[in-house]
């Protein structure tokens, strides 16, 4: 993984075998960012993404091997208990364009994975929500 930051806009190159969440969340930590709107495309082999189920309180997760275009993967970072927070949707599609995607549990770069972080001014906060069984937006 390599990125700079360019202002309030990082750009990320994550390299083939790396785990998409995990190298996000190192320069995460290492830039201090408490709160952003995250965006990339790429190439994947290894990919769980979920599906919430609201009446169940929880997800069920899918993973998928082969080769696959990341064609959308879209998210936040932010914060819950003061610690570092990320929540990503991921879709991918493969050889003959069959999509699949939901919230992005991990996902491991088969070719590169470049990726655009764009800083916000100010932190929110996430907080548990019981009756929907979800982390949700805390305005401070």
């Amino acid at each position: 993984m390599d990125y700079r930051r360019f202002g309030k806009t990082i750009v990320m190159r994550i390299d083939r075998g790396e785990e998409i969440l995990t190298q996000m969340k190192a320069m995460a930590i290492r830039e201090d960012i408490k709160l952003a709107s995250v965006r990339a495309l790429g190439a994947v082999d290894d990919f769980t993404v979920g599906v919430f189920k609201p009446a169940e309180k929880k997800y069920y997760a899918n993973r998928f091997t082969g080769d696959f275009e990341i064609v959308s993967l879209t998210g936040t970072i932010n914060t819950m208990d003061g610690e570092y927070y990320a929540h990503l949707h991921m879709s991918a599609g493969d050889e003959q364009g069959r999509v699949f995607g939901g919230h992005l549990n991990q996902a491991i770069v088969s070719a590169t994975c470049e990726m655009v972080v764009e800083v916000i001014d100010g932190q929110v906060e996430r907080v548990r929500d019981e009756e929907l069984g979800l982390n949700l937006f805390r305005f401070l």
